[in-house]
């Protein structure tokens, strides 16, 4: 049916239209349908009640007919009574001139019987029967008689009698003279003329039936009539009951609607016997034919209803769904991060004030995203502060202006990278807000010397910038001249508010392909000339193999260190980390191993370093991350509920996708995220505060635990340290090994203690190898600790073994000098 409304209205209708359409479209054929139903039940019960009303007329009328065929009997039998030959020959006993007088009047009017009995009612004389029959009904003439009598003048006795086995009319009229002197009984045959007469006046058909048993047709109106049917119908619910009404009959290829009325009691030649029944009937189809005619009419109605409101409901739904495949078609183009197109907003006259409002809404989430998306782009890919390109955005270009060309070889170009002197001493001394307003003149300066096209300027880090030289003349002198203008535009004093300050830089200059053609390496390897210029107050330095004594062996551990991952060379090991108060083992500090299948354990100090300064860090921050997890499901299947502490170093921290990974992580292995605790340096903070706040807080907004490893060995204030979402704080090696024999270290370390529980922070201590140092930390207040004298590091397989054999040293056996006595 879609089909064809769809041909019909010019248009394939999409499967909201169908929705729309279908729902509405059986609602109405299901109403429709019911009405129908219920119509067709009541046709059916009305043309039952009409026909029925019809049958009980149509028995009146049949016996208005006898009446009236009795008052004609009657007459012609009171015509005869009251002939004087007749009652002279009544006068006279003369039977055989009675008998002649009654033989002539019944010809002459059509009688069956003619009888005359004295006013006993004993026969005296008779035609058609002999005295002996006529003798046999005159209980049924008395009755006659009776019923004249007792009616009146104008009444007339009439019965209905079966004689012979045909049904006879008796009429009874009393001879006077003046008074009864006897009696003319008259009988007519009754045929089917009367029920020929019915038929005529009402359409009904019939038949005169003797009461059983066995029940047997006399007459019928059909000319053909079955009459096992007529017999068959039903008798009266009871001797008193008159008629019944209900059953059909099947006659002459047509149904038939019949009831069955009394029409006499019984008498039979005189004798009592089952009284004759009328059987009326009439023609269901013609009761019926007006009513269908009506039904008929109310289906084309429906029908025509359904059409129209099929195509109404098709052209509705057109107009609704059309804007929505507009918003569909908007959606689609927001998926593919298309923001620019806006959405159309239809007609309200049209489509109505809903579809307009979501229209409405849609273009407000078109431009909202729009607009975030411009924003996030410009965080993820811009420096907020300067307005220069970040780190990411640089290494992105670098990487591509690296790809191979069409010869397979790398295009030159130079990377320089500019450091300021002297710039933390500033911003701790002036403070942050001056030393932001410090960086973006710097970054107005230096952008004024790289304006060329085949230049780019950015920041790469707290106050550290990049510059990118492409073209096919880039050759070391042009660097050199570039690092130059760029140095000598530092040289003129700034002033910021009342503060006159002298500024310097360190450069250093790295060129693909002649050092490196990868991202990475050849960021690392400007950075190496960047600090050797720092450490030798050079101004500017090329990369040289000889500022870096191992380069080539860098360059290969590099390319091992990536197959050390892919090879599952690297090991996870784990140092413990203990309740003071306690000794109950709260977990463990995550480190990691090279096991070098040639050179052997490869000792940390040899490749963290440098996966650090390449940036490859964070492809073993991710291993760190991957196996530490897997070691905190295995401690939980195995019953141990502990911690573990992974380092992240300051490129995991402007790494915008570690939280992801993080959680990630934790959601595969099914490991609550207060089980992860995460170390960070301070100088890994301080390199880019921003960015590493933002990552801070989102690693913090999953439930993993932060800290501030070495704490005491950076630059950072405590009111900023105040502002970190951090959980613990670790005390550096250094104060804890030299506080055993240095009063002042021991002081530090209290004071920090106090400093961190103030702000609410669990305070760990490195670098526990006795147990005196155990007992000062505790009774200083210190939470947890680790170091050589709890456990060294071991691979993470054997730590099972370990928490189940550690037994914390006795708290009585360990012995504080006087001197720490006295400060406790």
């Amino acid at each position: 049916m879609t089909g064809l409304w769809s041909r019909v209205a010019g248009w394939r209708l999409s499967g909201l239209e169908r929705r729309i359409i279908w729902p509405f479209l059986l609602l109405l054929l299901l109403v429709q349908g019911i009405s129908l139903l219920l119509v067709n039940g009541t046709i059916g019960q009305s043309a039952t009640q009409a026909i029925d009303r019809d049958l009980q007329t149509g028995q009146r009328v049949f016996t208005r007919l006898l009446e009236q065929r009795a008052e004609r009997l009657s007459e012609a039998a009171a015509l005869l009574a009251s002939d004087f030959g007749f009652r002279a020959a009544v006068h006279s006993r003369d039977v055989a001139t009675l008998s002649d007088a009654l033989d002539n009047h019944g010809r002459r009017i059509g009688a069956a019987l003619v009888v005359y009995t004295d006013p006993a009612w004993y026969p005296v004389a008779s035609t058609g029967l002999s005295v002996d029959r006529v003798a046999a009904l005159l209980p049924v003439a008395r009755m006659a008689g009776m019923a004249a009598l007792g009616g009146g003048r104008s009444s007339t006795g009439s019965r209905l009698t079966l004689i012979e086995g045909r049904a006879y009319q008796l009429v009874a009229v009393p001879v006077k003279a003046p008074r009864t002197v006897g009696w003319v009984l008259m009988g007519f045959v009754l045929d089917r003329a009367a029920l020929l007469q019915l038929a005529a006046i009402t359409d009904l058909r019939g038949a005169v039936v003797l009461g059983g048993p066995p029940r047997r047709m006399l007459m019928s109106s059909f000319e053909q009539a079955d009459p096992t049917l007529w017999t068959s119908a039903p008798a009266p619910a009871s001797a008193a009951a008159t008629s019944a009404c209900g059953r059909e009959l099947l006659e002459s290829g047509a149904r038939w609607r019949s009831c069955e009325f009394v029409l006499d009691t019984g008498v039979s030649d005189g004798v009592g016997g089952p009284p004759l029944r009328l059987v009326l009937a009439q023609s269901v189809e013609a009761a019926v034919a007006p009513f269908e005619r009506l039904q008929l009419t109310l289906g084309l109605l429906t029908g025509v209803g359904v059409v129209v409101f099929a195509v109404g409901s098709a052209m509705t739904a057109r107009r609704l769904s059309r804007p929505l495949r507009g918003l569909r078609r908007a959606a689609e183009r927001l998926s593919r991060a298309d923001y620019d197109t806006p959405v159309r907003v239809p007609d309200e006259r049209v489509v109505g004030d809903e579809l307009v409002q979501l229209a409405r809404a849609f273009e407000s989430t078109r431009q909202a995203v729009q607009l975030r998306t411009h924003t996030i782009t410009r965080l993820a890919y811009w420096d907020t502060l300067t307005g220069l390109p970040n780190r990411a955005q640089f290494v992105d270009v670098l990487r591509t202006r690296l790809q191979p060309d069409a010869a397979g070889g790398v295009p030159p170009l130079a990377v320089l990278m500019l450091n300021l002197d002297r710039f933390k001493h500033v911003n701790d001394v002036l403070g942050h807000p001056l030393g932001d307003r410090l960086l973006c003149e710097v970054a107005q300066r230096l952008a004024a010397g790289c304006h060329g096209p085949d230049q780019m300027l950015a920041r790469l880090s707290g106050d550290t910038f990049g510059v990118l030289l492409v073209g096919q003349g880039v050759e070391p002198a042009q660097a050199q001249a570039v690092a130059h203008a760029l140095l000598a535009s530092l040289d003129a004093p700034m002033r910021l508010d009342d503060h006159r300050i002298d500024l310097s830089a360190s450069l250093g200059i790295a060129l693909a392909p002649t050092h490196a053609s990868e991202p990475e390496a050849l960021l690392g390897l400007v950075e190496i000339a960047m600090y050797a210029a720092k450490q030798r107050q050079a101004g500017l330095l090329l990369y040289d193999t000889s500022m870096d004594t191992r380069s080539s062996a860098s360059l290969s551990l590099l390319s091992e260190l990536r197959q050390a991952i892919e090879r599952q060379e690297l090991r996870l090991y784990v140092q413990p980390k203990v309740d003071l108060k306690t000794g109950q083992v709260l977990g463990g500090e995550a480190l990691v191993r090279w096991h070098h299948p040639q050179r052997g354990l490869v000792p940390p100090m040899e490749f963290i370093p440098f996966a650090e300064q390449t940036g490859f860090i964070r492809q073993i921050t991710t291993w760190m991350l991957d196996a530490g997890v897997q070691a905190l499901q295995q401690w939980q299947e195995a019953g141990l509920v502990l911690k573990l502490s992974i380092n992240l170093s300051t490129r995991d921290l402007l790494d915008p996708e570690l939280a992801q990974r993080v959680r990630s992580l934790l959601d595969r292995h099914r490991v609550s995220a207060a089980r992860l605790c995460l170390e960070i340096t301070e100088s890994a903070i301080m390199d880019d505060p921003t960015r590493a706040l933002q990552t801070l807080q989102k690693l913090h907004g999953l439930g993993v635990r932060l800290s501030i490893d070495d704490f005491g060995t950076g630059y950072s204030s405590l009111a900023y340290l105040k502002r970190l979402p951090v959980d613990e704080l670790k005390i550096d090696r250094s104060f804890v090994t030299n506080m055993a024999r240095d009063l002042a270290d021991a002081r530090i370390v209290q004071s920090t203690i106090g400093l961190a529980h103030n702000l609410g922070l669990t305070v760990v201590a490195e670098g526990v190898e006795t147990d005196k140092a155990w007992a000062l930390l505790a009774r200083l207040g210190c939470d947890e600790g680790q170091g050589y004298g709890i456990g060294r590091p071991m691979p993470q397989e054997e730590f099972f073994d370990w928490v189940y054999r550690w037994r914390a040293p006795e708290r009585e056996a360990l012995h504080v000098d006087t001197d720490f006595a006295q400060m406790l």
